[in-house]
């Protein structure tokens, strides 16, 4: 089958279809199937084996739980998240299960062909009113296992040295540490760098 193959997964059937019949109508976009729920999903996935798979965030079953049977059942298929849900914590779930784009739903046929096309070639979408989000979550996903040890007792309030005693190393090597962490988050100081980091916890 020639052109970019789709299927559509979401549990309000008239948005699903006018998803559809939008996409359809693009020349080199073909739709092979719809489904409401996550086992409708992972059924699309292994039956029709789509370039790209379009799931609601909040659909029976969860949306975001299902991304890693799709995965399994067909390794090539690019999943998309198309959601009203315009919740951090849902955009890193999602990019943290290899989701290769998160459209809300707001976006017109335009932009979703266009995120389509960029998760084609490899690239990863977000919608721009997400963006910000991602930027945090990526530099917070940029620490070392190690940097993120330092950062967390400073948010703790550890000063350099009592952090050093309570992972064994010299008091110089936690300042290294905190350069780094300061530079990677983009953070004028510690409690910048503090509250930023917390922040990305909280979303994994």
């Amino acid at each position: 089958m020639t052109g970019i193959t789709i299927a559509i997964v979401d549990d309000h059937p008239l948005f699903r279809e006018g998803v559809s019949r939008s996409l359809s109508e693009i020349e080199d976009f073909v739709v092979v199937g719809e489904g409401a729920n996550a086992a409708d999903a992972a059924t699309l996935a292994a039956r029709h084996r789509p370039d790209i798979l379009l799931l609601d965030v909040s659909m029976p079953g969860g949306g975001i739980d299902a991304i890693s049977d799709i995965v399994v059942r067909s390794p090539q298929t690019k999943v998309m998240m198309l959601t009203a849900s315009e919740e951090i914590e849902a955009l890193v779930a999602a990019l943290r299960r290899k989701a290769a784009g998160y459209v809300v739903k707001g976006a017109g046929s335009r932009e979703l062909a266009e995120a389509i096309r960029t998760v084609m070639g490899g690239a990863r979408f977000v919608s721009p009113t997400m963006r910000a989000s991602t930027s945090l979550f990526d530099r917070r996903a940029s620490l070392t296992r190690r940097e993120i040890e330092v950062m967390e007792l400073a948010a703790e309030g550890l000063s350099n040295k009592h952090i050093g005693r309570r992972l064994n190393l010299q008091e110089k090597t936690i300042k290294h540490h905190m350069t780094q962490i300061l530079s990677k988050l983009g953070a004028r100081n510690r409690t910048e760098a503090a509250i930023r980091c917390r922040q990305g916890t909280e979303r994994r």
